[in-house]
């Protein structure tokens, strides 16, 4: 099996095992066919957004070449239900540039669009700007730990049982009280599988498949009585992360008239890699 997982390592005793070696396997240049790790937890005949996010972030990156350019900003729209199965890819650039340059993809599944994405990518060079900002220092790496999903839930969904999530605080338990305040949820994650079969997965990559997370990780509902649905993902990097553990720093705000917004702040441990956000339709199901 080519996975991101030491099966020998001592903390693999905390973890479930792995729904497939990978989230995607390529069947030719544009042609993927996804795998049980991409199973969303409402219905695992779906996938979860953030596996088909990073693989058009991955497409998108394909396209430039030997350019020096990053992406900076990517907007994901899931225009559906995004089926198990075979998949193809199609990328087009929309504004061409040396400096900035703007790209968009969509994932074709079954006949129709599931999802597309627009990036801005922008040039890169070591050296070329002083850094500022306020330092951004996340917590450190909690020890491993026995893996919590959304309560009342089946836990052997497969994007649940591929990303390895650490806690800092207490996370969502079956018998936790209704929390309504201004919760923040903080811990690092790791995606335990390549992307795409046999094929190194970007920082990039691994940030989007956890970046999508926002709203289910935050979430002050309870999942089993409400919906709290993401209809995409607005991602802006400062820089990819450095490493397997992403650290996300999320909160969920909601409204009486059934809308909300989810936001993170993603870093690693050497600081700030950018900000997750996503819309949200609130109702009762």
């Amino acid at each position: 099996m080519t996975a991101v997982d030491d099966p020998t390592a001592p903390e693999s005793a905390h973890l479930p095992d792995l729904p497939a070696s990978s989230y995607y396997v390529r069947l030719d240049q544009d042609e993927f066919a996804s795998t049980d790790a991409t199973q969303s937890p409402w219905d695992f005949s779906h996938q979860h957004g953030g596996p088909p996010a990073a693989l058009l972030a991955r497409c998108i990156a394909e396209r430039t070449g030997s350019d020096p350019l990053a992406i900076g900003k990517i907007d994901v729209d899931f225009l559906g239900p995004i089926p198990q199965g075979r998949c193809r890819i199609e990328v087009e650039e929309l504004r061409g540039g040396r400096r900035v340059r703007q790209v968009a993809a969509r994932l074709l599944a079954e006949g129709r669009t599931a999802v597309a994405a627009r990036a801005w990518l922008i040039s890169t060079e070591d050296g070329r700007a002083a850094e500022s900002g306020r330092p951004f220092a996340p917590p450190p790496l909690p020890e491993a730990h026995v893996q919590f999903y959304f309560p009342r839930l089946d836990p052997s969904w497969g994007y649940g049982r591929s990303i390895e999530w650490r806690y800092v605080d207490r996370p969502m338990a079956d018998d936790a009280p209704l929390d309504t305040g201004d919760v923040t949820t903080r811990l690092w994650g790791r995606v335990r599988v390549p992307l795409v079969h046999d094929e190194p997965t970007a920082d990039l990559e691994r940030m989007l498949v956890l970046a999508d997370s926002t709203n289910g990780i935050s979430g002050t509902l309870p999942m089993d009585a409400w919906l709290f649905v993401p209809p995409g993902l607005g991602v802006v990097a400062q820089r990819a992360p450095r490493g397997p553990w992403i650290y996300l720093e999320a909160r969920s705000h909601t409204w009486t008239r059934g809308t909300g917004v989810a936001h993170a702040t993603i870093a690693d441990a050497d600081g700030l890699c950018g900000y997750a956000t996503q819309a949200l339709l609130v109702a009762p199901r």
